[in-house]
């Protein structure tokens, strides 16, 4: 099972991401040992995630959401 998911940073911007352990995955961005993106905008919140059978597809939909719009991007973790 692989997860796509969205992380609201303490500056209130979004970092979308996918991964195949999506517990651990939030505890290294948490760490401050996760993307560079949010090492410097702790703390995180999970704020949306999504499961896929496989990379491809949670990959695929991770590139996906990255081409939304803010506004799109809250209306996706509003549902």
């Amino acid at each position: 099972m692989c997860y796509v998911y969205i992380l609201e940073c303490s500056d209130k911007t979004l970092y979308t991401g996918w991964t195949n352990d999506l517990n651990k995955r939030i505890k290294t961005h948490s760490s401050g040992k996760g993307a560079k993106y949010t090492r410097c905008r702790l703390p995180i919140k999970l704020v949306y995630f999504e499961e896929h059978d496989d990379k491809i597809s949670a990959q695929k939909r991770e590139y996906a959401i990255k081409q939304l719009s803010r506004t799109q991007k809250l209306s996706l973790i509003n549902k």
